[in-house]
């Protein structure tokens, strides 16, 4: 296993290395830009970065622009690799609640100090849901007898927000978040069978990971950890069934350390060029996102309260 692990090392910062000497053949971000997902293709990351290079490349705010791969423990391995760009004024890359709950679990040496936070710009929501022949038909249901059988409730997690928000919801429901059982599984595709088979009893997940499944009435959906209801959409919020839980999964753009302020700045309008893009905007409707653009010194105070934020969720996992 150690051989393999740092082969598998060797593997990845050699392939990364070649995909940023091709994509380095400049240092303006208006010629060439480097996208990086901090991830596997297709993930939550990987689909933001496709289409913010795909508005990019389509209103040419950019010359060129690639999307990389950085894939490895919950983004930080991506962060890592950024955060030794030093001076690469020509490379963004995507960050979020996950990246910031994985930095605090594996005590990651490098965290967001070690690059430069330039906005936030989308979030999502998670839905709880249940199999469609589950007992449980509302969130009340399900959160009692969690509550009277904490390891006996089993819920299946696609990853570390999916966590955070089952443990905000744990301790705002008096559930004993020390006795819980979670299980682990990659991504709403495995999350939904683990259901369906009732290897887990219910699950917070992804609302567009699940959302055809509850259009189809595989599962059954009891509530959004939302701030309020989608348009159009007739499932309760957690907040209005008495369980103040409103965790986004919120995305922002980070840059690597040593630019300049006046790179800064540069790399910061051309984020807010993209996302004012009818692209960008067709992509917010079709991935069901929320624009939450926010930069300048209200982003900085609030990215420092969210890391606060998330700390708190992170220690009452470990416990």
């Amino acid at each position: 296993m150690v051989i393999y692990g740092i082969v598998a090392a060797l593997v990845i910062s050699t392939a990364t290395y070649f995909s940023f000497a091709s994509a380095s053949t400049g240092r303006d971000v208006r010629s060439n830009v480097t996208l990086i997902a901090p991830a596997g293709a297709g993930g939550g990351w990987d689909t933001f970065m496709r289409e913010m290079q795909q508005a990019m490349r389509t209103n040419g705010i950019t010359n060129n622009s690639q999307v990389v791969n950085i894939p490895g423990a919950g983004g930080t391995i991506g962060l890592g690799q950024l955060s030794t760009m030093s001076g690469q004024a020509n490379v963004l890359m995507v960050t979020g609640t996950g990246l910031v709950g994985s930095i605090d679990l594996l005590d990651s040496a490098v965290t967001h100090d070690n690059v430069r936070p330039i906005a936030r710009v989308v979030e999502e929501y998670n839905a709880v849901v249940v199999p469609a022949d589950s007992p449980y038909q509302t969130l009340d249901d399900l959160v009692a007898a969690w509550k009277a059988n904490p390891s006996g409730t089993p819920w299946v997690s696609g990853g570390t927000f999916d966590e955070l928000v089952l443990t905000d919801l744990a301790t705002k429901a008096g559930v004993d978040t020390r006795n819980m059982t979670v299980i682990p599984k990659s991504g709403g595709g495995e999350v939904t069978q683990a259901l369906i088979t009732h290897t887990g009893v219910a699950a917070t997940s992804g609302y567009k990971d699940v959302a055809d499944q509850i259009e189809g009435g595989r599962l059954r959906a009891l509530a959004l950890t939302a701030p309020q209801r989608f348009a159009g959409s007739s499932i309760p919020t957690a907040r209005e069934l008495g369980y103040d839980v409103t965790l986004a999964n919120w995305r922002a753009i980070v840059a690597p350390p040593g630019i300049t302020d006046e790179e800064f700045e540069t790399l910061r309008q051309v984020v807010h060029e993209t996302v004012q893009t009818p692209e960008w905007r067709d992509a917010i409707a079709r991935n069901q996102w929320t624009d939450v653009y926010l930069d300048g010194p209200q982003f900085e105070q609030w990215f420092g309260e969210e890391e606060a934020r998330i700390g708190e969720l992170v220690g009452r996992m470990n416990k």
